[in-house]
């Protein structure tokens, strides 16, 4: 850690849920009733939680109690065997609510993917069972657009070094992804390491108008140590990736997950904007008056009924295209991740996959702009003041649809829908 460790919110806010949600919900209804009770804790002071930016130790002592982080494991570890589309889901319900702890939620949910799209059966088993049973939350430090972290062998260790500008929920994780390259090679490796050691050093950087409470500064890793056996799809033995791991088009379903993670709590950040607008409109905004057509109640103003309708319609529109890549994402997933059946999975059904991810993304992040900065024009002047908080949902998903260029997926797809062709699978695709 740097010697500058910032002000942490205070677990012990929220230890009466510990309690309270100590049992894990029994299906899905009750994962996503779960995750809407959290964001009602949320919601409530979300702007000034925001506002004080602290790191939010606080907020993911909620997320641990509310066994939300546990809602893809293995049921035999305590986790609740959910598929995919039920994760994003949750995802998007604590978005409503704030979209920093959405998407702390979001990408704690991907890097604990991690083993079981990368690793062998026992490697994703084995760590499946530390994360679950200890109710860890995941960060990861794996910005593509660095340099890659230099990973050196010596002995029956792997040594990862090097700088990465963004380590989103590291600052408050209990275990960090690093990925990297051997040196001398062009061959990746991931693996979890525990974050509190002398050799991962976070720059407590991250100050940006949007997402205030992610913890996404840098990190430098220094002499970070693992064993071989924690190179995730790599052969002990031969010390090379393993064909039937890392060598089939399967390793590269994780890349459009990630996607529709982002897009889904875009999607949640905007339905969190919509609401709480509606809900500010009927308290506080007024009729206007000089139009030449007065109305006496702002429930009858022309203008707010239709920004309104017309917002709705499309975030509806928006939400109905991520259910469905939701779905096949599970589909996906459950049919040859869960059941190891990875060779089966074609490197067309990967593309198709992709494709109605980055339609969701576009999709979403057109949406999610438009809604969080338009809800202004229907609730009027006195609702940008500071305390009441609405610029939060504009800063959050501006700040994030800014991860990769959005036009880069749109020309993908006219790439896919004019010339019939599969997007090539890089970092970002």
């Amino acid at each position: 850690m740097s010697d500058t460790t910032p002000a942490s919110s205070d677990p012990s806010i929220y230890a009466e849920y510990q309690s309270k949600w100590s049992t894990l919900p029994a299906d899905s209804a009750g994962w996503i009733q779960r995750a809407n009770d959290v964001a009602d804790v949320l919601k409530t002071d979300a702007a000034a939680r925001e506002k004080a930016n602290k790191s939010p130790k606080a907020e993911v002592a909620l997320l641990k109690h509310s066994g939300l982080l546990k809602v893809l494991g293995p049921a035999k570890y305590g986790g609740g065997a959910q598929p995919w589309d039920v994760a994003y889901r949750v995802i998007r319900e604590i978005a409503k609510g704030d979209g920093s702890i959405g998407m702390l939620l979001g990408y704690h949910l991907i890097w604990a993917a991690t083993p079981n799209v990368f690793g062998s059966p026992e490697q994703a088993d084995r760590i499946q069972k530390i994360i679950i049973t200890n109710n860890y939350y995941i960060g990861g430090a794996v910005n593509p657009r660095d340099n890659d972290l230099t990973i050196k062998p010596e002995g029956d260790k792997l040594v990862f070094n090097g700088l990465k500008n963004f380590s989103t929920g590291g600052v408050i994780s209990d275990l960090t992804v690093l990925e990297g390259v051997v040196a001398g090679s062009t061959d990746h490796i991931f693996a979890l390491v525990p974050t509190n050691q002398p050799g991962i050093k976070f720059k407590h950087n991250w100050d940006n108008v949007g997402l205030r409470l992610t913890e996404s500064g840098g990190v430098q890793i220094q002499d970070v140590p693992i064993p071989w056996e924690d190179a995730l799809g790599w052969d002990v033995k031969t010390k090379k990736p393993d064909p039937n791991i890392l060598g089939v088009p399967l390793a590269s379903i994780f890349l459009p997950l990630i996607q529709l993670n982002f897009a889904n709590f875009y999607i949640g950040i905007a339905w969190g904007a919509l609401e709480f607008a509606k809900d500010y409109t009927r308290k506080n905004t007024r009729p206007w008056p000089f139009g030449g057509d007065p109305k006496e109640k702002v429930d009858d103003e022309f203008y707010i009924l239709q920004t309104y309708g017309n917002f709705f319609a499309h975030l509806r529109a928006a939400t109905a295209l991520a259910d469905r890549a939701n779905l096949e994402a599970a589909r996906l997933y459950t049919k040859y991740v869960n059941s190891g059946d990875r060779a089966k999975f074609t490197a067309a059904e990967r593309g198709e996959f992709a494709e109605w991810v980055a339609s969701v993304k576009v999709v979403a992040t057109d949406t999610s702009l438009r809604v969080t900065s338009g809800v202004f024009e229907v609730t009027g002047s006195r609702s940008t003041a500071a305390k009441v908080g609405l610029d939060r949902f504009w800063r959050d998903v501006r700040t994030h649809t800014l991860h990769d260029p959005v036009s880069y997926k749109n020309r993908e797809l006219g790439r896919y829908y004019l010339l019939d062709e599969l997007p090539e699978p890089t970092w970002y695709t």
